[in-house]
C-alpha cells in the first residue's frame, strides 16, 4: 500500500492544469482510487492484498471566469527510450538528400552584362559653352535642407511596448478524501512522507495540494487614437523616435547616426501606382505595409512553399507529406562539411579546384509536427521583417490550432511554439535513441535524441501550463506527446564533441525579431545587430545566436568577450559561432576620403593628373562625349540604361576636374541631363511602376511583355541594386556638378534609394533594405523566383557599385546620415566579399578544394557554382566581379588577390591571357589590372592604335586612362 495512493494522488495533482478558455466559475473533478493492504500478520494462506474503491473529489472556484479545468494522462516512461517498430517508407535511415546540380535561370537570361553594338563617332561634335559648372567639392558642410511631411500614425508608432513573463501561483484548496477498511493496522504513505497511520477499521485520508500555476503577458497600454507630427528629412539623429533606452555603442549615441530616413512622402506622381503584380503573395497574413522579396524566408510565400529558408546555421522546410516520417510539420536540417557533394575538376585551373560544391536538401533531421498536420495542413507566414520573421503551420484553414515558428538569422534554436496540439517530433533519419536528461530549468524538459547518422540534437520543452509533454518513442520516425498541448519545444544541434551547457543554459527563450543601428564619427562606426526576446526565460536570460567569420572579424571587444567555445559549419559562409549575448556591436573603418577620381585605401584621392595624361585624355574625352547619349541610354532595360548613364558621368566628371576641359564638360552635362530627364519624367522604354501588391518600383516589361525574364527579372525584383545602382551613381555626379539639378531631381533619385535599401520604418513605402543582408554582409540579387538553393548573387562589384552611389549621392545632396551609411555599406562589403566572394590563398571560409577557383562565380544561400548566369568563360566569371572599375574596387579588391588571380588566368600564357581575350572584357581585365600594376594598364589604354571593341557598353576610354594614371600609371 506505500506506493498506489501517493502515485494516485501525484499523477492527478500534476494532470489538472489551469487553461484559458472560456468556463464557469467553478469545475469539479471525480477519480476512482484503487488502494491495497496487506496484513504481515495473517496467515500465508490468507495474505493477500485486498482492493478498495473508493471516488474523491475536489471542487476549484476560480476568480478568473476564463479558466477551466483540462485532465490530461500521463505515462510512465522509461528514461532511455530506443524504437521498437518503424512506420518509415523505407527501411533505411534518409541521410543523402538531393541535390540540384542546375542552376534556375528564371529571371536570368544568358545575356552579356553590358551593350555590345555601341555606335561610335568619328569626330567630336561637342560645342564647348561659356557655362561652367560649378562643382561641390569635398563633403558639404552647410546644414542640409530640411524637407518636411506630416506623418499621421498611430500613437503606438512611437511608443515603445514591454513585454514581461510572470508567473504566478493559484492557491487551489484540493482537500483528497479517501476511505479504507482495514483489518490490521496500516502505513500509507505518499512520495516517501507518511499520510497516516490507522488502526483496524474505517480509515480516512485527506491532503490539501496547492500546485497549480497560470502564465501571464503585461505589457504596456496601446493607445489606438492617432498623432500627426512633422517628420522632416536630414536632419539630426535626435529628432527620431526611438525604443532604444540604453545605448549600446563605447562611441555614444550622439553622432551622427547612420539610419535616418531617406524620405517620408509617397513616390514621385510621374510614377504611376499598379496592382496586380504577376506574383500573388501567397499565405501573408496580417500584413498591408511592404513585403521583403529579397530575404532568406521568401521560398514560404512563394510558388510549392516547399522550398528552404535557410536561417543560417540551420535551414528549415515545410515536409508536405515527404520522406520516411511522411511529415506535414517543419522539417530542420543542418550539413555537416563531409556531406557535401563537389562537381568535377577543372583541369585547366592549376590545382584543379572543383567546379561547384552544395549542400544536399531534403535530409529531414529534426521535424517539429503535431498529430493534427495533414494533408489539409497550410503554411502562412507574417511579421515579415529584415532580419526575420513568422512561419506558422495550422491543421486546415480558420483553426485557432497551430505551431508558430519564429525564423531569425543566426538562432541557436529552431523554435515551435503550440497552440493546443499533440506533439509529434518526427526524424527521416530516424531516432536511434531519445533520453530523458532531466529539467535545466523549472518546467523546461529536456530530451537528447540520438539519431541514425551518429548526430545528436537536445529538444527542450516548456508548457504553457506547467505539464510535461511526456514524450513517448512510438517508431523509428516519430516521439509523440500528450494531446491538447501548448508550449514551446526547441531544437539545437550539438557540435561533435561539444558541452551541451550552452544550450541548456540558454533554452527558454528565443529571438523573435532584429534591428539594425549604428552611429558614426568622422572615419570610425560601429553598428549593431539587436534582438528581442520572446519565451518564459526572455526577461533574465541571455540569448545564444551564431555569428558568421566577417562578424567575429569586426566585433567590437565588448562583444568579443561574449564569443564561445561552440561552432557549427553554415552552407556557404564557413563555420558560425556561438555568442551569448542579446546584440552585438561591430566595428569599421570607413573610407570617407573616397570621392569621384581614382582613390587607393589610406591615400588621398587623385586631384591632379600629369600633362601627358591629361593630353592623352584629351585627344578622346570630347570624342566619346559627343556619342549619342539619349540612343545609349533610352534602352529596354534599366540594367543598360543605367550603365550608359553612370558611364557618361564618369566622362564630364573627368573632362570637368582633371582634364581640364570645364567648357566643354559644361556642354556634355547638358547632353546628360536631358538623357536623365528621360527617366525623371519616366518617359523610358518601359517606364517604373509603384507595385502596390509588394510595394517597390518595377519595371513595366514583365506587365507588358508577360516575360519574367524581360531586363534581368527586375519587375520581379531581380537585381535593382545593380541597375539603380548605377542611375545614383549618375545623379550624384551631376547633381555635383549641379546643386541645383540635384535638388529638382532629389524626389526620383531617393525614390530608387528607397526601393533598395530603405533605412527606417518611418517610410511606410518600401521595405527595410530589400537588397542588402546586413546578417550576411551583402546583398541578394534573387527576387521573386522559387529556388531550391535560396537567394544568390553573381556581381559583387555591383553590389559595391550601389553602395558606392548611395554614399556619393549623400554626399551630394548633403545627407550626412546617407553618405555615412553608404561608407558603412562599403567597409562591410569589402570585408564579407573578401571573406566568401574573392578568395585568396589564405581563405579559410570557402572549402580547400574550391579556393583555387578564386571567385565563387554565383553565390547561392545553399551553393557555390564558379559560373556566371550567360556563360563559363574564365573572363566571364572573374570578370563580373570586377565591372565596374570605380574608386571602390581597390577597397573590395586586395592586392594580394588580384595579383594572385591575374598570374593563375589572366598572365601571359595563363589559362585565359588577357592579350588574348576580345571585346569589352579585354578592356575589364586591363582596368582591374591597374590595382596591381597601374603603368601596364595605362600603357594598354594609351596605346595609339587602340581598338574600341575593347569597351564594353558601361565603360569609356577617358575614364579608363584617367583611373590607371591615377592609381599610378603615368
Amino acid at each position: 500500500m506505500q506506493n498506489s495512493v501517493g502515485l494516485v494522488l501525484l499523477t492527478l495533482l500534476q494532470a489538472l492544469v489551469i487553461s484559458a478558455l472560456p468556463a464557469s466559475h467553478s469545475a469539479r473533478v471525480q477519480a476512482n482510487i484503487e488502494a491495497s493492504s496487506s496484513n504481515s500478520s495473517r496467515s500465508a494462506t490468507q495474505n493477500q492484498n485486498e482492493k478498495h474503491t473508493s471516488t474523491w473529489e475536489s471542487q476549484f472556484t476560480f476568480l478568473e471566469n476564463r479558466l477551466q479545468v483540462q485532465t490530461v494522462t500521463l505515462t510512465s516512461l522509461s528514461s532511455v527510450q530506443s524504437p521498437t517498430t518503424t512506420n518509415a517508407t523505407q527501411s533505411s535511415p534518409a541521410t543523402s538528400g538531393s541535390i540540384i546540380t542546375t542552376i534556375a535561370t528564371e529571371g536570368n537570361p544568358p545575356i552579356q552584362p553590358f551593350p555590345t553594338s555601341i555606335s561610335t563617332v568619328t569626330q567630336s561634335t561637342l560645342q564647348p559653352t561659356d557655362v561652367t559648372a560649378t562643382p561641390q567639392n569635398g563633403s558639404t558642410s552647410a546644414p542640409p535642407p530640411i524637407i518636411t511631411a506630416t506623418l499621421t500614425l498611430p500613437l503606438t508608432t512611437f511608443e515603445t511596448v514591454v513585454t514581461s513573463s510572470t508567473v504566478a501561483s493559484i492557491p487551489v484548496t484540493t482537500i483528497v478524501s479517501v476511505t479504507f477498511i482495514t483489518v490490521a493496522p496500516t502505513t500509507y504513505t505518499s512520495n516517501g512522507s507518511v499520510v497516516v497511520t490507522s488502526t483496524a477499521g474505517p480509515t480516512v485520508i485527506e491532503t490539501t495540494a496547492t500546485v497549480l500555476s497560470e502564465t501571464t503577458i503585461a505589457a504596456s497600454a496601446t493607445v489606438t487614437n492617432t498623432v500627426s507630427t512633422v517628420v522632416s528629412t536630414g536632419t539630426l539623429a535626435s529628432i527620431w523616435p526611438s525604443s532604444t533606452a540604453v545605448c549600446k555603442f563605447t562611441m555614444g549615441c550622439n553622432s551622427q547616426s547612420l539610419f535616418d530616413p531617406v524620405d517620408v512622402d509617397p513616390p514621385p506622381n510621374t510614377i504611376p501606382n499598379v496592382g496586380g503584380h504577376p506574383v500573388p503573395r501567397l499565405g501573408i497574413t496580417d500584413m498591408t505595409g511592404p513585403i521583403e522579396t529579397n530575404k532568406f524566408y521568401f521560398n514560404f510565400f512563394l510558388g510549392s512553399q516547399g522550398f528552404p529558408a535557410f536561417v543560417m546555421p540551420y535551414s528549415l522546410s515545410w515536409s508536405k507529406g515527404s520522406g520516411n516520417a511522411q511529415s506535414w510539420g517543419m522539417a530542420i536540417s543542418h550539413i555537416d562539411e563531409n556531406q557535401r557533394a563537389y562537381g568535377p575538376g577543372n583541369k585547366n585551373i592549376p590545382g584543379t579546384p572543383t567546379s561547384y560544391y552544395i549542400n544536399p536538401l531534403g535530409i529531414q533531421s529534426v521535424i517539429l509536427s503535431a498529430a493534427e498536420l495533414g494533408s489539409q495542413t497550410i503554411l502562412t507566414t507574417d511579421s515579415l521583417e529584415v532580419l526575420s520573421g513568422y512561419a506558422n503551420l495550422s491543421p486546415s484553414q480558420g483553426s485557432n490550432s497551430h505551431i508558430r515558428f519564429p525564423m531569425v538569422q543566426g538562432m541557436a534554436f529552431v523554435t515551435g511554439i503550440y497552440t493546443s496540439l499533440q506533439p509529434e517530433i518526427q526524424s527521416s533519419i530516424f531516432f536511434r535513441s531519445v533520453q530523458s536528461a532531466g529539467q535545466p530549468k523549472l518546467g523546461i524538459y529536456k530530451y537528447r535524441l540520438t539519431l541514425e547518422d551518429g548526430k545528436v540534437w537536445l529538444l527542450y520543452a516548456t508548457s504553457s501550463y506547467g505539464v510535461n509533454p511526456n514524450l513517448k518513442l512510438v517508431s523509428s520516425t516519430m516521439l509523440q506527446g500528450i494531446p491538447n498541448w501548448s508550449g514551446t519545444i526547441q531544437i539545437g544541434k550539438v557540435p561533435s564533441g561539444a558541452s551541451e551547457d550552452l544550450y541548456d543554459d540558454a533554452c527558454g527563450l528565443y529571438p523573435t525579431s532584429g534591428a539594425i543601428s549604428g552611429y558614426a564619427t568622422n572615419s570610425t562606426a560601429q553598428y549593431s545587430l539587436s534582438w528581442t526576446k520572446g519565451g518564459p526565460c526572455a526577461v533574465n536570460g541571455t540569448l545564444l545566436m551564431f555569428a558568421l567569420p566577417h562578424h567575429i572579424d569586426s566585433f567590437s571587444p565588448d562583444t568579443v568577450a561574449r564569443i564561445t567555445s561552440m561552432k557549427l559549419q553554415t552552407t556557404t559562409k564557413g563555420v558560425a559561432t556561438a555568442v551569448i549575448a542579446d546584440y552585438w556591436v561591430m566595428n569599421e573603418e570607413l573610407p570617407t576620403s573616397m570621392g569621384f577620381s581614382p582613390w587607393r585605401p589610406g591615400a588621398t584621392a587623385v586631384t591632379s593628373l600629369s600633362e601627358g595624361v591629361i593630353a592623352a585624355i584629351q585627344n578622346v574625352s570630347a570624342l566619346e562625349a559627343s556619342q549619342d547619349m539619349n540612343a545609349q541610354t533610352n534602352l529596354n532595360s534599366m540594367y543598360f540604361s543605367g550603365k550608359g548613364l553612370s558611364k557618361f558621368a564618369t566622362i564630364v566628371y573627368t573632362m570637368n576636374d582633371l582634364s581640364k576641359q570645364p567648357r566643354l564638360a559644361a556642354a556634355a552635362l547638358a547632353k546628360l541631363k536631358a538623357a536623365f530627364a528621360v527617366f525623371a519624367e519616366n518617359r523610358q522604354q518601359f517606364p517604373l511602376y509603384y507595385d502596390t501588391d509588394w510595394k517597390g518600383l518595377v519595371s513595366s516589361a514583365s506587365y507588358r511583355t508577360g516575360d519574367s525574364g524581360q531586363d534581368f527579372g527586375n519587375s520581379y525584383y531581380n537585381d535593382h541594386h545593380f541597375h539603380y545602382g548605377y542611375f545614383i551613381h549618375a545623379a550624384a555626379v551631376i547633381g555635383y556638378l549641379d546643386p541645383a539639378w540635384a535638388q529638382a531631381n532629389k524626389g526620383y533619385v531617393n525614390a530608387l534609394i528607397r526601393d533598395v535599401a530603405n533605412p527606417s520604418t518611418l517610410d511606410t513605402f518600401f521595405p527595410i533594405f530589400r537588397s542588402f543582408d546586413w546578417y550576411h554582409g551583402h546583398s541578394w540579387a534573387k527576387g521573386l523566383f522559387e529556388t531550391g538553393d535560396g537567394k544568390d548573387e553573381e556581381s559583387s562589384s555591383e553590389d559595391a557599385m550601389f553602395a558606392y552611389g548611395l554614399k556619393m549621392w549623400g554626399r551630394t545632396i548633403g545627407d550626412h546620415s546617407m553618405e555615412h551609411r553608404g561608407n558603412l555599406m562599403l567597409a562591410i562589403l569589402a570585408r564579407s566579399i573578401q571573406s566568401y566572394f574573392l578568395m585568396d590563398s589564405s581563405n579559410k571560409n570557402q572549402p580547400a578544394r574550391f579556393v583555387g577557383n578564386k571567385v565563387t562565380g554565383i553565390l547561392f544561400e545553399n551553393k557555390a557554382d564558379h559560373v556566371t548566369y550567360f556563360g563559363a568563360n574564365a573572363e566571364y566569371v572573374q570578370g563580373i566581379q570586377m565591372v565596374p572599375a570605380m574608386p571602390f574596387s581597390t577597397l573590395t579588391r586586395t592586392k594580394k588577390f588580384v595579383e594572385e588571380e591575374w598570374v593563375q588566368y589572366f598572365a601571359d600564357g595563363a589559362v585565359d591571357a588577357a592579350i588574348n581575350v576580345q571585346g569589352g572584357w579585354k578592356g575589364i581585365l586591363f582596368g582591374n589590372l591597374a590595382i596591381i600594376n597601374p603603368q601596364a594598364a595605362y600603357n594598354f589604354f594609351s596605346q595609339p592604335d587602340f581598338n574600341w571593341s575593347w569597351l564594353d557598353g558601361g565603360a569609356s576610354l577617358t575614364w579608363y586612362l584617367a583611373y590607371t594614371a591615377g592609381l599610378g600609371g603615368t
